[in-house]
């Protein structure tokens, strides 16, 4: 029968069709019962809504073993993935909770592709290795290639030679070593790659220390801290103490010492050398694995407080860093020595009467044939011995890697009034006394800084004119009329007249930025108000300055957006190990009778990271006590040459004579340096390059070094200043350390 598909009739079947249903099966209560597999009449309930259950079994359904066995070894044969994606972490073969059986390995791939190894255990036969004990093999020591990636050659040679000495194996029974390399080559670098190697692992497959202390100027404690922080990547965690009451140093120093285990939380302090004076008792109550000590030529004095302080520190493994281990004699190069590895050069008499009196005489001009035979043979030995503890390589090496220095001693003329007030103050003082063994005696110590800050400007002693002291009565009258010290007069002085010139040659032709060094803070002044009157950009540190203030204004500088064209350093508050590549002109405007302190400012400017070519310029007033003061530098210069640089032809310049010379003025000379070094490059006052056909030259002066008037000069802003100058003539001397020179 055919039905309608009409909606009104579909509903009409559908409520019949349930009317149906209720007759055919009436409903009826049906009370909660316990689900059974099965109905009372014994038919299994199926719900129309569920797919029916398999039955259940307790019989597995394979019975072969082999397969068994097959699967479960696929199960076990599926390596560990760590459950992190793109993880590419070391892995090994070690399960966590289970010792290792077999032997022990290194840290690091010995034979990776440009793996510093620091120590390889002996070669064993088969035989050997099955008697040898697997828990006390020795295992290579390898730098962690974070920091070997980045090495320089010159420097993983000096990770070595820092490794072999503070674990003996260089002089049995001895744990220090002296860097000293010179400025600018990564000494910072090497010794955090010897902490962190130390820190972490040893032939004997456990760390070879617990802590490290560094101890540095106070001006580098937030420095070494960047340091450690930019080359291991925050994988250590220093300590460094700059600055806070005495109960809070105390608190963290304890905390430091008392530090144990095979992972310390802060296994490196950083403090500075008077910190470390004045809380020494906390530090001596523990011991260190090791210290290293910064600037080391700090403790050239064996009877100062610091030297003791650190002399007492509880530590065998000793590391000195210091560019300048030679600043003034011998004695206090034993000194450093001595701090390092104690007893290796005798005792300080027996070195004095051994080594240093036999050097000194033999380094003389006026020395006799056998007294240099004798200074040599004992330099000789002297270098034998200390060689062994001490690694020294020379700023040549960074030719390859940074851009031209050209260093320059420029020679300027007194004013008028300069040279006047010079000649009434030695006519008036009479200074001239006699300067025993080439030392200064005290009673000329306040002509000389006269003297000295006269050559700077006259203005610095203009004080003394008005009040008449000793050496300046009367001088007040040579000043021009009206003169007064709340202005800078640039022209009423030789050297701040080149200054002058310098800065605005430099500043109209060029973006460079310039570092100006003095050792006098009054100087500085001056510089300021030359600075406000030409309008210069500046920054000024000095001892003045907090720590933290200092890295601010170093990082600042060194930006290449910063604005500042000049900065003002006190060589005395910041001339060691600051990093100021922002600039690449520096003018050590006056000489320190140390050669380390100019040293150490000069090379402020051409260290790593430095892009532009480099002038050092070091301006001298011609003909005075400035000049006396370079010439006693060069001497103190040649003596650490031969004991440390192992140069055997270092000319002898100047006799200790001649160093008497001090209170005198040389009016006729151009340089009366240059007339003693006896320049064999020039002729009647003129460059003559090469020197002349049979001449001997073995100055200590490089190759590159030579003498010129305006028509040698190579740096364009000198010799800019040369022709806008009328008051004023010079000399100078260049040392360029530079690639392809013709």
């Amino acid at each position: 029968q055919r039905r309608s598909l009409a909606p009104s009739q579909l509903a009409k079947r559908k409520a019949g069709d349930e009317e149906e249903e209720e007759t055919r099966h009436p409903p009826t209560t049906r009370k909660r019962q316990k689900p059974v597999s099965e109905t009372e009449s014994g038919e299994c309930y199926r719900s129309p809504f569920r797919k029916p259950l398999a039955q259940l079994t307790n019989r597995p359904h394979c019975l072969d073993s082999s397969q068994h066995e097959a699967f479960i070894r696929s199960i076990l044969s599926k390596p560990f993935k760590v459950p992190i994606p793109n993880y590419k972490g070391p892995l090994g073969l070690r399960a966590l909770g289970i010792k290792r059986a077999g032997l022990r390995s290194p840290l690091h791939d010995p034979f990776e592709e440009g793996a510093l190894v620091l120590y390889e255990p002996p070669l064993l036969s088969a035989h050997d290795q099955l008697k040898i004990d697997k828990d006390k093999a020795p295992v290579h020591v390898v730098v962690d290639p974070v920091l070997s990636r980045v090495l320089r050659p010159h420097q993983r040679e000096g990770v070595k030679f820092l490794w072999d000495c503070v674990t003996s194996r260089r002089i049995p029974g001895s744990h220090g070593c002296i860097m000293a390399d010179e400025m600018g080559l990564g000494k910072t670098l090497q010794c955090i790659t010897l902490m962190w190697t130390l820190l972490r692992q040893s032939p004997d497959c456990k760390p070879e220390i617990e802590k490290a202390v560094v101890v540095s100027p106070s001006s580098l404690v937030r420095n070494w801290y960047n340091e450690v922080e930019k080359w291991l990547g925050g994988r250590i965690q220093p300590l460094a103490i700059d600055g806070g009451s005495k109960e809070e140093i105390d608190r963290k120093l304890v905390g430091f010492m008392n530090q144990r285990g095979l992972r310390v939380p802060s296994p490196i302090l950083i403090i500075s050398y008077e910190t470390f004076r004045l809380h020494a008792e906390v530090l001596q109550k523990g011991s260190v694995g090791l210290v290293i000590c910064d600037e080391g030529h700090r403790l050239k004095n064996s009877e100062n407080q610091t030297y003791q302080a650190l002399n007492s520190l509880n530590t065998p493994r000793r590391v000195l860093i210091s560019g300048t281990p030679i600043q003034n004699d011998l004695l206090e190069y034993f000194s450093l020595v001595h701090f390092v590895n104690s007893g290796i050069l005798g005792t300080a008499q027996e070195f004095k009467r051994h080594f240093e009196l036999p050097i000194l005489k033999g380094r003389d001009a006026d020395a006799s044939e056998a007294e240099r035979h004798k200074g040599e043979e004992r330099l000789k030995e002297l270098i034998s011995i200390v060689n062994r503890c001490l690694i020294r390589r020379t700023s040549d090496i960074l030719s390859k890697y940074l851009p031209v220095k050209i260093e320059q001693v420029v020679c300027c003329r007194l004013t008028a009034l300069q040279a006047e007030l010079y000649k009434n103050f030695l006519k008036q003082a009479k200074p001239v006394e006699e300067l025993k063994e080439g030392k200064i005696s005290v009673s000329s110590l306040s002509s000389i800084t006269s003297l000295k800050k006269l050559c700077n400007h006259p203005a610095l002693i203009h004080d003394k004119c008005v009040e008449e002291e000793e050496g300046f009565v009367g001088a007040l009258d040579l000043f021009p009329v009206g003169y007064s010290t709340k202005s800078v007069e640039p022209q009423l002085s030789g050297k701040m007249l080149v200054l002058d010139y310098i800065l605005a040659v430099t500043k109209s032709t060029s973006n460079d930025k310039v570092v100006l060094v003095s050792n006098y803070t009054q100087t500085l002044d001056l510089f300021e108000k030359l600075c406000r009157n030409r309008r210069y950009l500046y920054v000024r540190l000095d001892g003045t300055m907090s720590i933290k203030k200092r890295a601010k204004i170093v990082e600042r500088f060194n930006s290449p957006s910063s604005p500042e064209f000049i900065f003002m350093l006190s060589s005395k508050a910041g001339g060691c190990g600051l990093n100021l590549i922002g600039a690449n002109r520096l003018v050590m405007f006056d000489p320190d009778w140390n050669p380390a302190n100019d040293e150490q400012a000069m090379a402020r400017v051409w260290r790593d990271g430095q892009k532009k070519t480099c002038y050092i310029y070091r301006l001298l007033s011609t003909g005075t006590i400035e000049e006396k003061i370079f010439q006693r530098q060069t001497h103190k210069k040649a003596l650490s040459s031969c004991v440390v640089d192992e140069e055997q032809d270092v000319e002898r310049h100047f006799s200790l004579g001649e160093l008497k010379e001090l209170f005198t003025l040389n009016e006729t000379t151009t340089s009366d340096t240059h007339d003693k070094i006896k320049c064999r490059r020039c002729v009647n006052g003129h460059q003559v390059r090469p020197p002349p056909e049979g001449s001997d030259c073995t100055s200590d002066l490089s190759q590159w070094n030579h003498c010129a008037d305006k028509r040698g000069l190579q740096d364009s802003v000198l010799k800019a200043a040369w022709d806008a100058a009328v008051t004023f003539t010079f000399h100078h001397h260049s040392h360029e350390e530079q690639r392809g020179i013709p």
